[in-house]
């Protein structure tokens, strides 16, 4: 009997052993198993950060160059043919309005005006000779009988005719008299000669060697600063912006400048609208044709969708943000508006408070499955790198 209780006893124990032997492999291989699928998930669904899409006004600057321009700026020419006689001025004059810059020499308009003037000499002899005329005429035909009437109207439209003889030949004095302030090249108005092109002796006027000036004169103590700003950021420009800008010349000094022009249309070359601003330069550091960095602010004018710089996504097939709907990725199509700084204006179907990737590619697929980096760590008992970790 006690044989056969250890018989038992021993069949029992075998049963136990092959059953574990039997349940062992099949737990392993399952967890084994699960281990790998939890490895491919994460490497096919891999952690994203989400932010949310947020609505509100940006307000951005663009870098544009510009010019410094005179405020004015004239070329001076002769207008008639003569000879530079003196020259009172020359390169980096200050010259006021009026102020005389050069006298020229033209011999023959002496000549001119000399015939001009014996011209109108002329006429009136003949102009007092028909008047004498006419009045004689006049006294005798009082007596009736003695002047017909048509030889009275014959002298008084002789002496007439005379008369407007001798107010042409004065006019004539007084064009050929206007031709000797030609003479006399002044300033229009106050600046600082920048350019001499002509030395004493020199043959000038309309028919001269040369098409240069006699003198460039510029306004250098106002300037414009000119500056082309594209098509796309010409919405949110006014005249009561300033701007800031620095020259090469002056490194580390900045100048700002309210804009005070603005051209109300696009250049048809370039796409995009002229600005002017003034720029006193009474200190004179500035000089005409400096180039500039110029710094526009571009505010917004409507309240937008905002997204990080790096939701937006542009690829060869569109622009685009990831939005995560349900652990869904969907892909919004958007356009692009300002930047500033780290964050960017989007046009589209966007709802304030959608969930889009921060860091966005075109790797993640339209509707492929998203895992919130957030939400895994929490789940996991992890936090993000940024953060303190758990000991």
């Amino acid at each position: 009997m006690i044989k056969n209780k250890h018989i038992a006893v021993s069949a029992v124990l075998a049963i136990g052993v092959s059953l574990l032997v039997a349940c062992g492999p099949d737990k392993k291989e399952q967890a084994e198993r699960k281990e790998e699928l939890r490895q491919e998930a994460a490497v096919e669904v891999p952690p994203v950060e989400l932010v949310p899409v947020k609505k509100g006004q940006l307000s951005a600057s663009i870098a544009v160059p510009g010019e410094l321009i005179p405020y004015q700026q004239v070329d001076l020419y002769a207008k008639i043919n003569s000879y530079v006689k003196n020259l009172n001025v020359d390169i980096g004059s200050q010259v006021h309005q009026g102020q005389l810059l050069a006298t020229l020499e033209a011999p023959e308009i002496n000549q001119q005006l000399a015939e001009a003037e014996s011209k109108i000499k002329q006429q009136e002899a003949v102009y007092f000779a028909s008047k004498a005329t006419y009045d004689r005429l006049l006294n005798t035909s009082k007596t009736p009988g003695t002047i017909s009437q048509n030889d009275l109207e014959q002298a008084e439209a002789k002496k007439n005719s005379d008369l407007a003889n001798v107010d042409a030949a004065k006019s004539a004095y007084k064009g050929v008299a206007a031709n000797l302030a030609y003479l006399e090249i002044r300033a229009p108005f106050d600046g600082v000669i920048s350019t001499r092109n002509v030395n004493l002796g020199a043959y000038v006027g309309p028919g001269g060697k040369t098409s240069d000036p006699l003198f460039v004169l510029q306004d250098q103590t106002r300037m414009r600063l000119v500056v082309s700003v594209p098509e796309s950021y010409t919405s949110g420009l006014n005249n009561k912006d300033v701007v800031s800008f620095s020259v090469r010349s002056l490194p580390g000094k900045v100048f700002k400048a309210q804009v005070k022009r603005l051209a109300g249309a696009l250049d048809e070359k370039l796409r995009s609208e002229r600005l002017e601003m003034d720029v006193f330069n009474t200190d004179k550091k500035l000089l005409p044709h400096m180039y500039a960095d110029v710094n526009v602010p571009i505010p917004s004018n409507d309240s937008t969708y905002i997204v990080p710089k790096t939701a937006v996504v542009s690829s060869t097939e569109k622009v685009f943000v990831v939005r995560v709907t349900n652990h869904r990725a969907e892909w919004v199509p958007v356009q692009k508006g300002l930047q500033s700084g780290d964050s960017m204006e989007v046009f589209g179907k966007l709802q304030q408070g959608d969930q889009v990737v921060k860091t966005a590619t075109d790797e993640i697929r339209d509707g492929s499955q998203v895992r919130d980096r957030e939400a895994a760590n929490t789940a996991t008992g992890k936090t993000d790198s940024t953060t303190n970790k758990k000991p």
